[in-house]
């Protein structure tokens, strides 16, 4: 079973910025599309970004202007670059991707990101 890894959350002071990458556990998966998802304490899980495999982006619209999603093919990673990182904006980030081959859905386990002075 293909698990996705996400990588770079942490603890960022209001108004930092991270990256977060998102790659699969074998180098044989590879990723079409991909989506980040957060998800807050208490809260549902919300949809932030997208990404096609050919470099169609979307943003949610709390995002946009801030948080860039972006892809290295030959890599076979996927990155989210967030900026002016807000306190509410604490959450799990999860990474979603769709493969190329099976069309299927792979989730990652998330990677906890925390903003707070």
């Amino acid at each position: 079973q293909v698990q996705l890894v996400e990588s770079g959350g942490g603890l960022v002071q209001p108004g930092g910025s991270l990256r977060l990458s998102c790659s699969p556990s074998r180098s044989s998966f590879s990723i079409n599309a991909v989506g980040w998802y957060r998800q807050a304490p208490g809260k549902e899980r919300e949809l932030v970004a997208t990404i096609t495999r050919t470099g169609r982006t979307g943003y949610a619209d709390s995002v946009k202007g801030r948080f860039t999603i972006s892809r290295d093919n030959a890599k076979n990673t996927v990155y989210l670059e967030m900026n002016s990182l807000k306190p509410e904006e604490t959450a799990v980030y999860y990474c979603n991707a769709i493969s190329l081959l099976t069309g299927k859905s792979h989730w990652g386990e998330g990677t906890l990101v925390t903003v707070s002075s």
